[in-house]
């Protein structure tokens, strides 16, 4: 869809949750911005800082120093009143009232969702996908990911370094919200026993019984489940397992910490390309689109399109997750 008039200044917020390589996208988004001969403002605090006017100009040096910076210098808050149509139609008069001509969203499914609604209102807008659920549908990568599935791995390798120690059962929550791509991947590259996905898991907790008191025949001093957040209660699970197995069984709740902390090289560079492109494609004369990453390419997407996508586990990806995980005996 064509923008409605000629872009002189452009706004960037970051909304919902915050996700490492946040800041490198803004940095693009300013930097690619000013390259253009175009004015750049910054909206503090996502959609509530938007309804508050809390919007301050930005240039090359407000945004140095900030790509190896995890978390948001533009802050996220949620804001419930920018679900209400009134909501909406005061953040678009904002929006005019301070020559924003297009402005970049940078988050998950509700901040687009959010980016729609100024663009039915005549403010042209696009969405980076920054969230650390990698949940967005039209996209194979989303900014945040990286960092947090890294921090996440290398603590679920100290845990089973103790878990190994006590020779006890360790059930790991990650975060993901409802989506299991945090679970999975930790859950390949941890070698877990057990991967628990709010996609996959059929809650027979019987069968992970099962695998405890098979493994520790076979001799396994340890066994690892990781618990994705959409599943959640670890510490009852923890309870149950413990009292059925007899094996002491510990819970750990990961929780904020992989939000935060300095983004990978990969969360920086994506970042920095998708936040440059938003620029771009606004510049083309483009609104209500979402910038993606697919089959090796930086593309962008109707936003109507993105919203409705469906996104699942890979069959594939889960089951040789399941296949590794298992100490099989030899046929003989």
């Amino acid at each position: 869809m064509a923008a409605n008039k000629e872009i002189k200044t452009i706004g960037v917020l970051t909304s919902g949750g915050d996700a490492p390589g946040m800041n490198a996208a803004i940095r693009a988004v300013v930097r690619r911005g000013l390259s253009r001969g175009i004015n750049m403002k910054g909206v503090l605090k996502g959609y509530n800082g938007l309804l508050n006017e809390e919007i301050i100009d930005l240039t090359a040096v407000d945004v140095s120093d900030t790509i190896q910076r995890g978390g948001t210098i533009l802050y996220t808050a949620r804001c419930a009143e920018f679900r209400t149509e009134e909501g909406q139609r005061r953040g678009a008069e904002v929006c005019k009232k301070h020559g924003i001509d297009g402005l970049v969203v940078i988050g998950g499914d509700g901040s687009f969702a959010g980016a729609q609604k100024l663009a039915n209102l005549g403010i042209n807008a696009v969405g980076v996908p920054g969230t650390i659920d990698l949940d967005i549908a039209c996209t194979e990568y989303t900014i945040g990911f990286d960092t947090a599935v890294n921090t996440a791995m290398e603590a679920i390798d100290k845990v089973r370094d103790t878990s190994t120690s006590h020779e006890r059962v360790s059930i790991i929550e990650v975060m993901g919200r409802n989506a299991g791509y945090l679970a999975l991947w930790c859950g390949i590259a941890n070698g877990a026993e057990d991967v628990l996905l709010p996609e996959k898991y059929d809650y027979d907790e019987q069968q992970i019984i099962n695998n405890i008191i098979d493994n520790r025949k076979k001799g396994k001093k340890h066994h690892i489940i990781i618990n994705a957040e959409g599943i959640g209660h670890s510490e009852a699970m923890a309870k149950r397992i413990e009292a059925a197995t007899g094996i002491e069984t510990r819970a750990t709740i990961l929780g904020h910490m992989q939000r935060g902390g300095s983004p990978t090289c990969k969360d920086r560079v994506y970042a920095s390309i998708m936040g440059a492109k938003a620029v771009d494609v606004l510049l083309e004369g483009k609104t209500k689109r979402v910038i993606g990453y697919k089959n090796g390419e930086y593309v962008d997407f109707d936003i109507n399109e993105a919203l409705a996508m469906k996104k699942t586990i890979p069959d594939y990806q889960y089951e040789i997750s399941y296949s590794l995980s298992h100490n099989y005996s030899k046929n003989v």
